[in-house]
């Protein structure tokens, strides 16, 4: 039933009329009468007796169209349990609100059946749909061809791919999938965003052709999202792609999950019970025993133990060709080049960014620029030591309210006119972190005549054109480049590599690489300036572009400290009496660890809960029959469970 509480989370016996026989069949939408009310609910399977003496009858199905399909309940059944949920939380992420207009085209005889073929057109058979898929753009690595080759034959190939800069990462997706389609089989494909699938789409249609895929994403609107959905449905496409509302899509013989950039945070669900994008498509590879590709420019502590535990097999490029593809990378916080340029500590555009930046404009190439946050006011630091410039009266931040100003505090709006930096007595003040518009602005005057775009929220740029211009972008809407960018600087980086982030140091280096993988090869003049000190770790794996290394390196100091993935946590938040009985309550594991308490949002706090992974599976049932015992009783005060949840602290 479509019911919110976790002691109600298990099927119920009811009867069916003779009425409603033909059109009660599993995976349909069902009203039903529970506790005095009409609720909406799933019809799960039926059952020719039951052990409840006394059974109510159906009310009503709501649509005859089975739209859980056996393979996405069983999936969903799988999601809840991992993450300490309920069934129906995931069958509302699962399964697009009903669009009766958008179904009227599809009646119960349309509906598939379990053991009708899919991914081949009617009258022929999978040996006479398979064709032989051009590996030349996976040639650059050395398992690409082999991956393609598992793929049309059906094998359930795993694989973490490690992108070269420069690739065109939908077309090899679309070649991945045009050979599991080849083969006879389905495919679903899960970016982070509605640009990325815009490059993908136009990838498949180039590869497949017209109609041989739909696109799932919540952003479409329910009309088209629940069209999209039937056609999966039905068999009449193949393949899915989407953001992270297409993860459970009900492709028919699924041969392929793959995820492109699964450390973006938008493949989390902010949804109870919060599933992640990259989880649920492995757990879906492996209850169906299906093919499955991680990858990204960037590689994530979890898909290094996918490497590491055999789960999959990493395909990257020769070090040679690694070399060949990579633009020429230089860092400015390093010995040489302090010694040639001191102010390159302090300077927030150094002497080696600038030059960079006016060569590439010379030679008619654009020039990107990173910047970390949008916005036009910065923050300011202490110029000195970097430490965060607060109000010495309240203790808010200070801010420069115009460019000559003098600092005041954002929060009492007071002047800070004689400030001295609490931690080393200094009196210099330097912007911190300056937005994406007034970077703009600066580098416009600098770079007087240049045509200069910006790309951030309220605007993002899917494409820029291959002349001399400057392209200022916040991490994550960097722009294409016809003929790839001259110069990419990478500026304010510390405000990456500080924040207060188990992963921030992943992050810094993904954001880093989805930039510089945009540049050209450094044989055909492009340059990358990171505006960092080139002995940290990730500054070392962007200019070397070995995100395997840092991966390793990153999951072996979480086993060291016991942090995910290497083990299993997760958070409970609440009110401290509602957390201190939940916890009560649950029968954990006799080697669980809890931590805490630590301060959340609004007086909550959290606990944290954490276990090895053998473990990981009695911990979410604990958890989860904590929280059905809480419901059953009617406890006031909510408890939000996330497991493996992105922030710990």
């Amino acid at each position: 039933m479509d019911v919110p509480l976790p002691h109600l989370d298990r099927p119920f016996d009811y009867l069916v009329p003779e009425a409603l026989d033909a059109d009660a069949r599993p995976g349909v939408r069902v009203k039903v009468r529970f506790a005095g009310q009409l609720v909406d609910g799933w019809l799960l399977e039926r059952a020719e007796s039951s052990e409840h003496p006394k059974l109510a009858y159906l009310e009503k199905v709501v649509s005859p169209v089975p739209v859980l399909s056996p393979e996405v309940a069983r999936l969903a059944r799988a999601v809840a349990d991992r993450y300490a949920g309920s069934l129906a939380d995931v069958l509302r992420l699962a399964v697009p609100p009903r669009h009766a207009r958008a179904e009227k085209a599809v009646t119960a005889a349309d509906a598939p059946t379990t053991d009708a073929p899919a991914g081949v057109p009617s009258g022929t058979t999978d040996a006479d749909a398979r064709a032989e898929v051009d590996p030349r753009g996976w040639r650059d690595y050395p398992a690409g061809p082999a991956l393609l080759r598992a793929l049309t034959e059906g094998r359930p190939a795993r694989a973490v791919w490690s992108a070269l800069p420069g690739e065109d990462w939908a077309d090899r997706y679309a070649d991945a999938v045009a050979a599991t389609v080849a083969g006879g089989r389905g495919a679903v494909v899960v970016v982070a965003d509605a640009r990325d699938l815009d490059r993908l789409d136009a990838a498949l249609t180039a590869v497949l052709g017209a109609g041989r895929h739909v696109r799932l994403t919540a952003a479409d609107g329910p009309a088209r999202r629940y069209r999209s959905f039937l056609t999966a449905l039905t068999g009449d496409a193949e393949v899915v792609i989407g953001t992270r509302a297409a993860m459970f899509a009900p492709v028919r013989r699924l041969g392929l999950v793959a995820i492109w950039d699964d450390g973006d945070d938008l493949h989390a669900e902010p949804r109870a019970p919060y599933p992640h994008a990259r989880d649920v498509l492995l757990t879906r590879a492996q209850l169906g025993d299906t093919a499955a590709v991680v990858g990204g420019y960037a590689r994530t502590a979890e898909a290094q133990l996918l490497v590491e535990t055999g789960w999959a097999r990493e395909v990257v490029a020769d070090r040679a060709v690694v070399r060949a593809r990579t633009p020429a990378m230089a860092p400015t916080g390093d010995d040489p080049q302090l010694a040639r340029d001191p102010g390159a500590a302090s300077a927030r555009l150094p002497s080696l960014a600038w030059t960079t930046a006016r060569d590439a404009l010379r030679a008619d190439l654009p020039v990107l620029v990173q910047v970390p946050r949008r916005g036009y006011v910065p923050s300011v630091a202490c110029a000195d030591c970097r430490a965060p410039a607060r109000c010495p009266h309240c203790a808010g931040p200070l801010a420069l309210p115009s460019a000559q100003g003098t600092p005041a505090c954002r929060w009492c709006g007071r002047v800070a006119a004689a400030y001295a930096c609490p931690e080393c007595g200094g009196r210099r003040l330097r912007a911190s972190v300056t937005g994406a518009r007034r970077t703009a602005e600066e580098l416009g005057r600098a770079f007087p005549g240049v045509p200069v775009r910006t790309s951030g929220r309220e605007e993002v740029l899917a494409a820029v054109p291959g002349g001399a211009g400057l392209v200022i972008a916040t991490p994550g809407a960097e722009p294409v480049a016809d003929g790839g960018y001259g110069a990419v600087l990478l500026l304010d980086s510390w405000a990456l590599l500080t924040r207060a982030d188990l992963r921030a140091g992943e992050e810094a280096l993904r954001r880093w690489t989805a930039a510089a993988a945009l540049a050209r090869p450094g044989t055909a003049g492009g340059r990358v300036v990171v505006v960092a000190d080139g002995a940290l770790a990730p500054v070392q794996a962007l200019l070397r572009w070995d995100s395997a290394w840092f991966a390793a390196r990153e999951l072996a100091e979480r086993r060291e400290l016991g942090f995910p993935p290497a083990a299993r946590m997760a958070s409970v938040t609440g009110a401290a009496e509602a957390v201190a009985d939940l916890l009560a309550g649950a029968r954990l594991p006799g080697d669980a660890e809890v931590l805490g308490p630590v301060p959340a949002d609004e007086g909550r706090e959290r606990m944290l809960v954490r276990v090895p992974r053998s473990r990981a599976a009695a911990m979410a049932e604990a958890l989860h029959a904590a929280a059905g015992q809480r419901s059953a009783r009617k406890a006031a005060d909510p408890v939000r469970l996330q497991v493996d949840p992105l922030i710990l602290f």
